[in-house]
């Protein structure tokens, strides 16, 4: 069978170095081969007539050339499906890798493997192991047309990615779309807002309101879950695996979690003020929901990057009810001071990270908090959230505080 990989990235290598395959990619200036003998050819030396099989990196817009000109597209999921052991999809627009690996914590006594979106890909993975459990994006839902797993939990879903998908009735689509092809005795668990727009299925459908309803559906006390919101929904979801694949509630197991970087992680500058990377809050809702627990303090936040195409509006609506100061940067300043104006919300145009951490340097006071929360992607600038939160806390010269 002659396969073609659409983009080099890191899912498409770990697949290359198992299958002989041809590489096509935007970045490739003329053909050469991998270290394993595979050749890398430009996007445009793809012929759809000398392909049996095209495998695209989840991040590839449906609009690109490769796609359009594709006559067996098969994702990730697809290719592996056969040799896919028992599994778990996490999807939805914000907490599914916390929520993946505190899933994968619960099961990590039995062998459970974690991957996706997480950053191992399925190529990396051990078919025999027990179970799957992995972190979907709406990319890969996207192409996904044949896999399915035994539990799928989605997170609620809020705009973002709009420009990949188009609308957010597309990515919303995408996300529900692999519950059409779950079997009876399958599960999904999925926000009760989402039910009118489910698909025709045969799986069990749980729907949850909010933390409290989940906490009530699976019986779980939450005086046991030592986590506050936006994780503690995630906690939520986790037990709630454990208790659909094993009728069990391993609080203590699910204590033992902590959260990782880059997710509203404190630390504190050398006179004692709060800085709080949380870099990882790459759209709207995901800010929102850092904001709540400062809302007695003033809000020195970083705000801008790639905002994919997101609706901003209902950002700076909630803004307005905070006592805050705005620093702007990246490729939608222009857009953010905009609205800024509009709605009468003090700012400054920073331009960069650097400049806005030095800005608030010369502004912050010991009762208020500097906050890094984007509410967009970090690829405008930097080469990833994570190495935007690194400079964050670089810049303010703070030293991270231990968390739950």
């Amino acid at each position: 069978m002659r396969i073609s990989l659409f983009g080099y990235g890191t899912t498409m290598k770990a697949l290359a170095a198992r299958v002989a395959c041809t590489i096509y990619d935007d970045k490739f200036c003329e053909e050469s081969r991998d270290e394993y003998g595979n050749a890398l050819r430009p996007s445009a030396a793809f012929e759809p007539e000398n392909s049996d099989l095209e495998i695209p990196s989840p991040g590839i817009m449906p609009t690109h050339p490769l796609i359009l000109r594709a006559k067996h597209l098969c994702s990730e999921y697809d290719y592996f499906a056969p040799v896919m052991p028992q599994s778990v999809w996490i999807s939805g627009t914000n907490g599914k890798t916390t929520t993946t690996e505190m899933t994968q914590l619960l099961f990590a006594s039995e062998g459970a493997l974690a991957g996706g979106n997480i950053g191992t890909p399925l190529a990396n993975l051990d078919s025999k192991a027990p179970l799957w459990i992995l972190e979907t994006s709406s990319f890969t839902l996207h192409y996904t047309r044949t896999a399915a797993p035994q539990l799928y939990v989605l997170l609620p879903i809020v705009d973002d990615h709009i420009s990949w998908h188009g609308s957010f009735e597309s990515y919303r689509d995408s996300k529900l779309s692999v519950i059409a092809r779950m079997q009876s005795g399958t599960t999904a668990i999925l926000p009760a807002n989402l039910l009118p727009f489910v698909p025709k299925h045969c799986c069990e459908l749980i729907a949850y309101e909010n933390s409290a309803h989940l906490a009530k559906l699976f019986a779980i006390d939450t005086a046991r879950v030592p986590f506050a919101e936006p994780f503690l929904q995630d906690a939520l979801l986790a037990l709630a695996c454990a208790k659909i694949l094993r009728n069990a509630l391993p609080y203590e197991l699910l204590a033992s979690y902590h959260i990782g970087a880059h997710r509203q992680q404190k630390a504190l500058d050398a006179e004692g003020r709060l800085w709080v990377n949380d870099s990882k809050a790459t759209n709207i809702d995901a800010t929102l929901k850092a904001l709540p627990q400062y809302k007695d303090k003033k809000i020195h936040l970083i705000i801008g990057g790639d905002d994919k195409g997101a609706n901003l509006l209902p950002l700076f609506e909630a803004l307005v009810g905070y006592r805050l100061c705005l620093y702007t940067i990246g490729s939608n300043e222009e857009r953010l001071c905009a609205l800024a104006e509009k709605h009468a919300i003090p700012f400054v145009a920073c331009h960069d990270l650097k400049t806005a951490v030095a800005t608030i340097k010369q502004n912050l006071r010991r009762d208020e908090v500097a906050l890094l929360s984007p509410a967009a992607a970090s690829l405008d600038q930097f080469s990833s959230y994570s190495e935007r939160g690194t400079l964050f806390l670089q810049y303010a010269n703070a030293t991270i505080q231990e968390a739950r």
